[in-house]
């Protein structure tokens, strides 16, 4: 029998990623889903042959560890309750839109030992891990350029009705991914600048310790020929390009779940756990309070 699991969400991320990779997975027995909507949380239990649960509290005290796919001003509490509770967390980004709650909780998984994951999805792709580890190793970059334009508010995408993301814009949804890729390589974030242009687009500049700088243009409601994904670095080698993933979603989830067993079984840390997952919401919330406020905000 593998780490029992339980599944804190019911929505199309938490039925067609999570819920599949982690009942699908030999590592993993996934022992029981909650959700806000007690008619989703059984169909999604049917479904995976395991049992809904009416409370999260209850869910929580039944297993060793929590996958959760909810919005992030929930699934902060929700994973900090979990954590006082000690058991091992895997958990979308990002992690909360709180810094005080990312704090709190990586504060109580190193207190109290716990294995953590973040799930950026495209980091758990060979192809793009491999990327970023190389250029971490080659060094000499001066900054980089990111531009992801999604264009998700059109009929039929299964992440358009999200009130979180209509409220949060790209930032907050897909400025993580960016930052999982970026963060790594150019090194501690320590002054933050950004404004917001049409179609809600966040327009961010961080100055990295040493002096590289990251520009980022990021939304969600791009015009459909404008979409793009592109992140690329500069530096003594030229202008490098970051491939794409070379997972699915559901492939990917199931190597986070391995990288959360490793630590469980005894590996120290991992580049995706929640101290990385507590950094990126620290720079998320700078940004938005540099769009709000018009200044540069300066991180410790």
């Amino acid at each position: 029998m593998g780490l029992r699991f339980g599944l804190l969400g019911t929505g199309y991320w938490a039925a067609e990623t999570q819920g599949a990779a982690l009942a699908a997975h030999p590592g993993a027995e996934l022992a029981g889903v909650w959700g806000r909507d007690p008619a989703k949380a059984a169909a999604l239990a049917e479904r995976y042959g395991t049992r809904a649960y009416d409370d999260a509290e209850a869910l929580i005290a039944d297993v060793d560890a929590v996958a959760v796919a909810l919005p992030p001003h929930i699934q902060g509490n929700l994973a900090l309750r979990a954590a006082r509770a000690g058991r091992h967390l895997l958990l979308d980004k990002p992690v909360a839109l709180s810094p005080r709650v990312a704090d709190d909780i990586a504060a109580e998984c190193e207190r109290r030992g716990l294995a953590s994951m973040v799930f950026f999805t495209n980091r758990f792709s060979d192809s793009v891990d491999g990327f970023v580890r190389d250029a971490v190793e080659s060094g000499g970059w001066d900054g980089a350029r990111v531009t992801m334009f999604a264009s998700i508010f059109q009929p039929g995408n299964p992440f358009g009705a999200s009130p979180w993301r209509r409220e949060k814009g790209g930032l907050w949804d897909i400025g993580p991914h960016a930052l999982s890729v970026v963060l790594p390589v150019l090194g501690p974030v320590e002054e933050v600048t950004a404004m917001v242009g049409p179609r809600d687009t966040a327009h961010v500049l961080t100055r990295h310790r040493g002096g590289p700088v990251g520009s980022f243009a990021l939304t969600l409601d791009a015009a459909e020929d404008a979409r793009v994904f592109e992140v690329a670095l500069h530096g003594e080698r030229g202008w490098v390009t970051a491939p794409d993933g070379d997972r699915t979603a559901v492939t990917a989830f199931g190597d986070a779940v391995d990288r959360l067993l490793a630590q469980v079984d005894g590996t120290v840390g991992d580049p995706c756990d929640i101290a990385f997952g507590r950094d990126v919401v620290r720079i998320l919330a700078a940004a938005e309070e540099s769009a709000n406020t018009g200044r540069t905000v300066r991180l410790p």
